[in-house]
């Protein structure tokens, strides 16, 4: 008796903890990139338009986006890079923007601690701030997507794309 008790206890629990797992929303994605001897790697989660208007209204323009859902994205540099014209040292940083529409602010923030936007912003955790123009796209591109285009020994271009917008902020290693 004390078995099959046992057995339908082991059951139900496993039974409740599969039934409780759920698929997200945003599904996490990590990519990496190699530039010259730089590791470049982003951890984000990612949105789906799902028939939202999603610049200027689902995020407004002119404030602080977590760019992306869930966490903050982070963003890993394995040696010192250039991002427009501030040198940032090799390390982890969350990665924030302010979208506009005629362009965004690629935010590079040294706390990447947080769950979405830090509670207070601190503009002296604010390691290097990049204006980059915005580039309509034809297409409506679904689920929101960072990833590294015109990949050269000593640089790439930090790409966003969601929606019907591209964002591009180029990066510049010196190894």
């Amino acid at each position: 008796m004390k078995k099959l008790i046992l057995s339908l206890f082991v059951v139900a629990i496993s039974y409740t903890t599969t039934a409780q797992k759920k698929v997200p929303a945003s599904p996490a994605q990590k990519i990496e990139q190699t530039v010259g001897f730089t590791t470049i790697t982003v951890e984000y989660s990612r949105p789906g338009v799902k028939d939202r208007t999603i610049f200027g209204e689902l995020i407004p323009f002119g404030e602080v986006w977590r760019t992306g859902a869930n966490q903050n994205t982070k963003i890993t540099f394995s040696t010192d890079v250039t991002v427009g014209d501030v040198t940032l040292k090799a390390g982890t940083y969350a990665l924030y923007t302010i979208p506009n529409e005629e362009s965004w602010d690629v935010i590079f923030y040294t706390d990447a601690t947080n769950w979405g936007n830090p509670k207070e912003w601190d503009e002296a955790k604010v390691a290097a701030k990049v204006s980059a123009e915005v580039q309509p796209v034809p297409d409506t591109i679904e689920t929101f997507t960072i990833l590294f285009d015109d990949v050269k020994n000593t640089s790439t271009v930090l790409g966003f794309l969601w929606e019907s917008t591209y964002v591009g902020v180029p990066i510049n290693v010196t190894n």
